[in-house]
């Protein structure tokens, strides 16, 4: 006779006892059958029985009835979580029951460049394959340049609805520290101008001073002449891949700054955090015109006399390059 917890029991009983524990703990403990490294998602509001049985399907388990007993009897009672989550080769069952009730959820990203126009936005969620569903082509300037983190198997429009909610937050955030004397009256505007920026210029540093020149313009009712204006109604922002026309030049539309004056009817890309903080406080200047200066940047000037001399500048540079 044994004595086990206060009570004298036969050694056989004893003995099975024993191994029937010692069996619950190598199937708890020991290594699992997974062959290799795979992603496991645990759906929202799935039970543990459910999650078990999935586990067997996979082959991250050996049976999900015992995966689920044993859960419960040494699992400590922490709850499993939604989500995707990276389970390794051979993992023990308690080391896929600890993974699962994590936070160490997998997360995955789209990112919209500064400047991405609203069609390239709608190609970029289609051609991610862990999303699901169809999804318009957003309004342009709904959306806010950035990184976004989703769940394999989220929908487009859930992704597109915070890419746009984020939008929303920050022109909010942004209008209500504005400065003064602006040449945008408007949120709407604000955003409209900023594209226009956003796609001027490639230097971070220039955003402020094509602001200032592109707000001194408005406020003179002169053209705003900004080339990408006339690209965007040919390709939707997209690069045009060639010379603008001279027929482009002066079509009329409702985006065309060299054949309207004042701004376009609407965005002509998504601009970023810094465009939009540009145009809501712009540089102080007198600048009125501006031409490629050969580094990437511009050459400002505030007489058609001074701009004239940058052009010539910038055609030596452009014959000395073989350009012309």
């Amino acid at each position: 006779m044994i004595r086990w917890r206060g009570w004298l029991v036969p050694a056989a009983v004893a003995v099975a006892l024993l191994l029937g524990v010692g069996a619950l703990l190598s199937g708890w403990y020991g290594s699992g059958p997974l062959a290799k490294d795979v992603t496991f998602i645990v759906p929202n509001g799935a039970s543990l029985g459910t999650v078990a049985q999935r586990l067997e399907d996979k082959g991250i388990v050996p049976s999900a009835q015992g995966f689920s007993l044993r859960a419960r009897v040494f699992g400590g009672g922490g709850a499993i979580k939604a989500g995707e989550f990276a389970i390794p080769a051979h993992a023990s069952a308690a080391r896929v029951l600890s993974i699962i009730s994590s936070d160490d959820v997998i997360r995955r990203f789209v990112t919209i460049p500064e400047g991405m126009p609203s069609i390239m936005v709608q190609e970029r969620l289609m051609a991610q394959p862990q999303l699901t569903g169809e999804v318009a082509r957003p309004e342009e300037g709904s959306v806010l340049p950035d990184s976004y983190a989703f769940d394999n198997g989220e929908s487009r429009e859930d992704v597109l609805r915070r890419m746009q909610a984020a939008m929303s937050r920050t022109v909010s955030e942004l209008w209500a520290k504005r400065g003064s004397g602006l040449a945008v009256k408007t949120p709407e505007e604000a955003v409209i101008l900023a594209s226009i920026v956003e796609k001027e210029t490639g230097k971070p540093q220039e955003r402020r001073m094509v602001a200032g020149l592109y707000s001194n313009r408005l406020k003179k009712g002169m053209l705003l002449q900004a080339d990408p204006t006339i690209i965007y109604p040919i390709t939707l922002g997209k690069p045009l891949g060639r010379r603008i026309l001279q027929s482009e030049i002066q079509a009329v539309n409702g985006y065309n700054t060299y054949a309207m004056v004042g701004l376009p009817t609407g965005p002509i890309t998504n601009p970023g955090r810094a465009s939009i903080e540009a145009v809501l406080h712009p540089a102080s200047t007198d600048a009125l015109y501006m031409v490629a200066d050969g580094t990437g940047g511009h050459a400002f000037a505030a007489t058609l006399e001074a701009h004239n001399r940058n052009v010539q500048k910038w055609f030596a540079i452009r014959r000395a390059r073989g350009e012309l």
